[in-house]
């Protein structure tokens, strides 16, 4: 059974288990807590936060100890990272995942490793989605707005989302918005079958440039999780591609197969992503084409995940519900 958070999300916790800010940013940061605030949220920070060196915001075992530590304060109800990073993984083997209680963790990109390896371990649900520095705009978008919906869930709730009107196709810092994110292109989520879609089972996935790396470790044990935490369910993967070329995802994609993660898999669903560069003609599109053949699944795509904002929020752990048709979704999650 998937362990989710019964707390009122009141105050957010905000540590850097990858990246941290470094100096000339602090007013990036300090700007998404001040809007935090505005809006009646308590947060409070850890000191690698507000750090950056050598790709990272602390050596791996400080992160580790900040991050529990941060998670088992009574007064924390929530923990969001600043943004993601590249070394994440470090922390694995500094990681007690026993000391983890249900508690809400946002973030995607790198963070996504760690929400996955947190579900997979602890059976603790996770939830994919903005990190903090994007919710420093005075105005936020309404797909990445249900962000505080989602972290105020408790078991048995119910929450239902929709496909964003438009996206941010590239990402343009000297072009401030109150809202942030620029959002100038139309948004169509696709289907390979190219016919309506509706997928239903447990949630699970992240960016799979790092949630990959799990594969063959200790902390990436699905059959494990399968049978101690959802015994018998079929899975929908959901999967965001921030860098691979389209040899490099299919090759992931293959080493995930062969690891018996898509084993009992009823469906797939793919974030938009400046990345999936062709490589001799080989296109993402193909990638799909072939997943959905060989899995005998139906598999959507240029959905709202990753890093092409804005983002829908999904649960590691939860049943969701996708109808994909003309363009549109419309997602609904059960947390049981």
């Amino acid at each position: 059974m998937i362990r989710y958070p019964d707390r009122a999300l009141k105050t957010i916790g905000v540590t850097a288990p990858s990246s941290g800010v470094p100096k000339e940013l602090h007013h990036v940061l300090e700007t998404a807590i001040s809007q935090l605030e505005k809006q009646g949220y308590a947060v409070k920070s850890s000191p690698n936060t507000w750090s950056q060196l050598a790709a990272k915001s602390s050596p791996a075992a400080v992160r580790a100890k900040e991050l529990v530590n941060i998670w088992r304060d009574s007064r924390v109800d929530a923990i969001i990272p600043p943004w993601g990073g590249e070394l994440l993984f470090e922390l694995m083997e500094h990681l007690d995942f026993q000391k983890l209680t249900p508690k809400w963790l946002l973030g995607y990109s790198d963070i996504s490793l760690l929400s996955l390896a947190i579900t997979l371990n602890t059976g603790i649900a996770t939830a994919h989605g903005t990190n903090i520095v994007d919710l420093r705009g005075t105005e936020t978008d309404p797909t990445t707005a249900r962000w505080a919906d989602v972290l105020a869930l408790t078991k048995g709730a119910v929450i239902k989302q929709v496909s964003s009107e438009r996206y941010q196709k590239t990402w343009d810092h000297d072009k401030p918005t109150p809202h942030v994110f620029h959002l100038t292109e139309p948004t169509v989520w696709k289907t390979v079958s190219g016919h309506a879609e509706r997928l239903e089972d447990r949630l699970l996935g992240g960016c799979i440039d790092v949630i990959r790396h799990l594969i063959g470790t200790p902390y990436g044990g699905i059959e494990a999780f399968r049978k101690k935490f959802i015994p018998g369910e079929p899975v929908i993967w959901f999967l965001e591609n921030c860098d691979m070329n389209t040899t490099d995802l299919k090759r992931s994609l293959l080493q995930m197969k062969y690891a018996g993660w898509f084993d009992n898999c009823s469906g797939m669903v793919f974030g938009r992503s400046e990345a999936n560069d062709p490589v001799q003609g080989y296109t993402a599109e193909m990638v799909y084409q072939e997943l959905a053949e060989q899995l005998k699944i139906p598999v959507v795509y240029d959905a709202d995940i990753g890093h092409q904002p804005p983002q829908v929020i999904l649960v590691n752990g939860a049943n969701a519900t996708f109808h994909v048709e003309d363009g549109k979704a419309r997602i609904v999650q059960e947390l049981r």
